[in-house]
């Protein structure tokens, strides 16, 4: 393989990774590709070497480094607004640690009442709504967006303004004075919130975090502000294009739909297959080389910017049998959608539970659910790096 590939690459098929990905994994596993700004950097496309790259220490999260591989050209966050997963160990074990304790599965159990109440909630609206409706507007954004509002203490009623926003930080072509405004709004945002905190701190995430570090000696505002819009932003975005696009593929597979009604206990399987099958966030697992290492036989030096294709290794035929056929019934759970390692997806508890009680609630509560469009006319998210869709017209 002599062409260098210009990354990154767009999905021409909703339910496929880009075609050089295959190219790539098959042919040259670790090769380079250019960057939008014109550096070059490495790709890691198979499963076992992409789960090293995100488990070794020799590749850095460290985002503010001037040679890490940057896919937004022209936007680089200050030191200020650093968050745990732009950390390196040892500084970023604590910072992960602060947080984890609000997303144990017994916390999320805890939760279980709540979101279930959400789902009905927006299940209701619905079906009171007119006929086609949009299940991104009345339920696959809301939910996740109620439930994280929730947790951390955000008033639901500011949604549209960190929605708004938010939307900008993901797509790939925001111009960087719009993406550094979008992102000092909702930072100022998160930070005056939290400020209304500080003199009485509530009994939510935020709340407990200002208590807890200040016990601890180490609380400051522009740090939890940080991860407030952290949380937020992961809190809403993935989860709601998750819901989206497993809806339609359940609608396009609806012999696997029927299995999952059939049978309520293989959602959760469903779930994992689902995560797998769209790997939503693809661009999330680029790293730093900081020592130099050889991975799947090719020498990558210190200073070299890596990304490890999550979509890519979900897909890859050494590890999962027929991988791009939707099998509910796979039981795969070595997937990497929510990537590996010490960065891996802090909400990834919650994220299943509230795709298992959707989809459960959903398809009991509207048996007769349909696309009202085409799926080769449905507005995709092609432009973004948290793939998804725009809308979803259906009716029943």
């Amino acid at each position: 393989m002599t062409a260098v590939h210009e990354f990154p690459m767009t999905r021409t098929c909703p339910f496929a990774p880009p075609p050089a990905y295959t190219e790539i994994r098959e042919e040259e596993p670790v090769t380079r590709v250019r960057l939008p700004e014109g550096k070059q950097a490495w790709v890691v496309s198979r499963h076992e070497d992409v789960r090293t790259v995100l488990n070794d220490r020799r590749f850095s999260a460290d985002r503010q480094h001037p040679d890490f591989p940057q896919l937004v050209p022209g936007f680089r966050r200050p030191d200020d607004e650093r968050t745990m997963i732009t950390m390196d160990a040892p500084e970023h074990g604590p910072a992960r640690k602060a947080v984890l304790g609000e997303f144990t599965v017994r916390r999320m159990e805890a939760l279980r009442p709540r979101i279930q109440e959400i789902v009905d909630g927006q299940v209701d609206a619905l079906l009171a709504g007119p006929k086609p409706g949009d299940l991104v507007e009345t339920l696959s954004l809301p939910v996740p967006s109620l439930v994280i509002c929730e947790m951390l203490g955000v008033p639901y009623g500011d949604h549209d303004f960190f929605q708004t926003n938010t939307a900008k930080l993901i797509k790939r072509d925001t111009p960087p004075q719009e993406r550094r405004a979008a992102v000092e709004a909702v930072r100022d945002y998160m930070s005056d919130l939290i400020a209304g905190k500080e003199d009485n701190p509530p009994d939510d995430l935020l709340g407990r975090q200002i208590v807890k570090l200040r016990e601890e000696g180490t609380y400051r505002r522009a740090a939890l502000a940080a991860t407030g819009f952290l949380l937020l932003l992961a809190g809403h975005e993935t989860t709601a294009n998750m819901i989206s696009l497993s809806t339609v593929a359940f609608l396009h597979n609806p012999e696997q739909l029927a299995a999952v009604r059939a049978d309520p206990d293989k959602t959760l399987d469903a779930v994992e297959e689902m995560l797998r099958y769209f790997t939503i966030v693809d661009a999330a697992t680029a790293r730093l080389c900081v020592e130099d290492i050889e991975i799947g036989g090719q020498l990558i030096r210190a200073g070299e910017g890596v990304l490890a294709l999550g979509y890519s290794a979900n897909r890859d035929p050494r590890v999962f049998a027929n991988p791009d056929d939707l099998d509910i019934d796979r039981g795969a759970r070595n997937h990497v959608a929510f990537g590996f390692g010490p960065h891996q997806c802090l909400g990834q508890n919650l994220a299943r539970m509230e795709l298992q009680i959707v989809f459960d609630t959903l398809f009991r509560r509207v048996p007769s659910l349909q696309l009202a469009t085409p799926v080769d006319d449905l507005p995709f998210k092609d432009d973004a790096n948290i793939y998804g869709l725009y809308r979803l017209p259906v009716t029943w």
